[in-house]
């Protein structure tokens, strides 16, 4: 099976939840349906953002067919499956169902704060046990463990499934160095909104992107404008997006897009524990912002 390249524009989607705390799957299809409408490259599944630690089994593979019908092949689908077991994410992928599927997100380990090569062995255990293209996700913010340039490149060498990095590491020349000399079939994609820009004009293929659940057609312009060569243009998106950035995720991810969105009326303002929504003061600063955006738009 021929499978599309992740390039561009991707959104990380949230997961709207019911005042009742139960997935809010008619909202979920109203914001795949806004994100396809407006543009987006690809959707990145059962991320970060989607709050997957609090979901259970079965609202995951309900998540994941409900978004899968929807998008009915328009735009690829990037679909997390990471875990800190690695036996784990083999047994899904022996055993789930993976239609509709283009390419799966496997994270760092977490908590368990592996070596290096402990990192190498990971990936090349799960590499060697699918067909499927891996994309690599490194977010030591979250993991505890930083997954060094010469480590991803080697991985992006040695498998011919790893085809990509989300890189939220944060470390510009870390994120450089990977670019530079990975090989050709290898993409390195920006898992941070605020550096995207920068790092396109680097040479990364375009973002997973959070703030792109509630601006998805004004963020696509801006990774398209940049990957173009137009770079006087995205900056000048980039540079009205900036206070937002810093106030989206002041409070954690997803609580602010989650306030934004709230405030467009196109899900209710719900987080599952140990995650709540942002303070009032934020969430007052956002809607501040959000207005001069829509007079700008």
């Amino acid at each position: 099976m021929i499978r599309r390249r992740l390039k561009g524009m991707g959104v990380a989607l949230i997961t709207p939840f019911k005042e009742d705390g139960s997935v809010d799957y008619d909202a979920l299809v109203r914001l795949v349906e806004y994100q396809v409408q407006n543009g987006v490259d690809f959707l990145c599944v059962l991320g970060t953002t989607a709050e997957t630690p609090t979901l259970t089994a079965e609202e995951k593979q309900k998540i994941k067919k409900t978004v899968i019908e929807r998008v009915n092949g328009r735009v690829p689908i990037l679909l997390g499956i990471g875990s800190n077991c690695t036996q784990g994410v083999i047994d899904t992928l022996k055993n789930d169902d993976f239609t509709g599927v283009d390419a799966v997100l496997v994270v760092v380990p977490y908590y368990n704060k592996p070596s290096q090569e402990g990192i190498y062995q990971h990936y090349k255990a799960i590499a060697t046990s699918t067909n499927l293209p891996l994309v690599l996700y490194n977010v030591p913010g979250r993991t505890g463990v930083n997954m060094t340039a010469e480590t991803t490149l080697r991985l992006a060498r040695d498998f011919e499934n790893i085809v990509a990095i989300k890189e939220a590491s944060g470390n510009i020349t870390q994120m450089d160095d990977i670019i530079k000399n990975k090989p050709a079939n290898f993409d390195v994609i920006s898992g941070d909104d605020g550096i995207t820009f920068p790092l396109i004009t680097l040479g990364a293929v375009g973002v997973i992107s959070v703030i792109g659940n509630a601006f998805p057609r004004e963020f696509s312009k801006m990774v398209r404008l940049a990957l173009a060569g137009d770079y006087s243009s995205a900056l000048h998106i980039h540079h009205s997006f900036t206070e937002l950035f810093k106030l989206l995720f002041v409070d954690g991810n997803p609580a602010g897009v989650k306030a934004m969105l709230s405030m467009m009326g196109m899900i209710e303002n719900k987080l599952r524990l140990p995650l709540v929504p942002t303070r009032i003061t934020t969430y007052q600063e956002m809607h501040k912002i959000l207005e001069e955006l829509q007079l700008k738009c």
